[in-house]
């Protein structure tokens, strides 16, 4: 079986468009939290979301190909050009036959069928753009991807909603690691702040009614009262130790484990006692041989709805037993709100810089403590301190979980 490492980090995110920006935002404890832009949100209860700024497909790729794509896929491609530029491989010395792509998209283009949709409405159906079909579906993300990297090793879009990042890194991490690709670009991505986007996750009473930025994303905070909607991609590049080592690739952290269950529960609502999510917390902390004692730092799920916080709270605890009240936690939506299918893959990238960079940013807006939260979730301040293992949680509606585990690389 394989090692294996992060050669390289790619992403697109509300408070920043690639990597440099986007840890900067991280430590100037950026909130990418805004009034809703891209549509008008006048009757809607939810006011807030999260929208990636300044974003220029064509700074990113050629004209023509960007016209072939909706934004979702744009968002995709850009990052996973950042991480193929930042490991520095060289497609024309690989077997492009062992090199994958396992890139996720929680729902496709909602924003792309909404236009489409709106267009038969009004002109009839002959008037919908020819490339519909490819445009909106979600595994366009991973095959434009593709298209422009030459890849053509496996190429898979896993969809777990919330939980699509984590699992596709997991699944292209477990695909190197027994030996059936040396390379994989794997993360996630969404675009979905459309008028049935924000409308859907409104009816269920998950979003945030708030109308302060600052008071919106809080996870963990008493005052919580939902999420807010985001959008990003996270691509990150992922090799076997022996072919990074063998063109002297830079190396960022080594994938320890990896872990996946299901609450089989319920569409929305986790199990109350958190046992699913602690389950695979406890499946990557295995497969990497470690015990709870030696993880320094968790970023959690952290979705600032009322149950996702308490159960993850409550997994965390039956995963770390006593361990739970002294591992630093945090959430990153707290600065770039829910970036759904994207969202596992930037929050590991976060975990990548921790381990760097020897810091754990704080859950931003966190005031106000929660008694049934009780845990270390970084109120305040961040926090320096070496960072020689993380995890990154991920919770999806079906109740998907899934957790990976990155370590310090020695």
């Amino acid at each position: 079986m394989n090692r294996v490492v992060i050669t390289g980090l790619g992403v697109i995110t509300p408070i920043g468009n690639n990597v440099e920006e986007f840890w900067n935002g991280i430590l100037e404890e950026k909130v990418g939290i805004e009034p809703i832009c891209t549509f008008d949100a006048t009757e809607y209860k939810a006011k807030l979301s999260a929208n990636v700024k300044n974003f220029n497909a064509r700074d990113y790729m050629d004209f023509k190909l960007a016209k072939r794509m909706d934004r979702f896929s744009q968002f995709a491609v850009a990052a996973a050009k950042e991480a193929l530029e930042d490991s520095g491989l060289c497609l024309e010395q690989e077997d492009k036959y062992r090199c994958g792509i396992c890139v996720g998209s929680g729902v496709g283009s909602l924003m792309g069928i909404e236009r489409e949709y709106d267009k038969m409405l009004k002109s009839g159906p002959f008037k919908i753009h020819p490339l519909t079909a490819p445009l909106v579906l979600g595994n366009m993300a991973a095959a434009n991807i593709a298209i422009f990297s030459g890849f053509q090793g496996k190429c898979i879009d896993v969809v777990t909603a919330c939980a699509t990042g984590t699992n596709s890194i997991g699944e292209a991490f477990h695909a190197i690691k027994y030996g059936t690709c040396d390379v994989m670009l794997a993360g996630g991505v969404d675009s979905s702040i459309s008028k049935f986007g924000v409308a859907t996750f409104q009816a269920l009473t998950a979003l945030s009614s708030s109308s302060d930025p600052k008071r919106a994303s809080i996870p963990f905070d008493k005052d919580r009262d939902g999420f807010v909607t985001g959008e990003g991609a996270g691509i990150l590049m992922l090799e076997s130790l022996e072919h990074a080592k063998a063109r002297n690739a830079k190396i960022y952290a080594e994938i320890g484990g990896y872990g996946a269950t299901c609450d089989a529960n319920h569409i929305t609502t986790p199990l109350e006692d958190g046992s699913g999510a602690a389950k695979a917390m406890e499946l990557a902390m295995q497969e990497a041989k470690v015990v709870p004692q030696e993880v320094d730092y968790i970023n959690a799920h952290g979705t600032s709805t009322r149950y996702n916080d308490l159960y993850e709270t409550r997994a965390i605890k039956l995963a770390f037993g006593d361990m739970a009240y002294k591992v630093k936690i945090n959430s990153t939506k707290s600065m770039i709100g829910h970036l759904f299918g994207a969202g596992g893959a930037v929050e590991l990238i976060t975990c990548v810089k921790s381990i760097q960079e020897s810091y754990i940013h704080p859950t931003v807006g966190l005031l106000h403590d929660d008694e049934e939260c009780d845990l270390d979730y970084t109120k305040g301040k961040g926090v320096h301190m070496p960072v020689h293992i993380a995890m990154s949680n991920s919770l999806g509606f079906g109740g998907h979980n899934a957790s990976i585990l990155v370590r310090k690389f020695e």
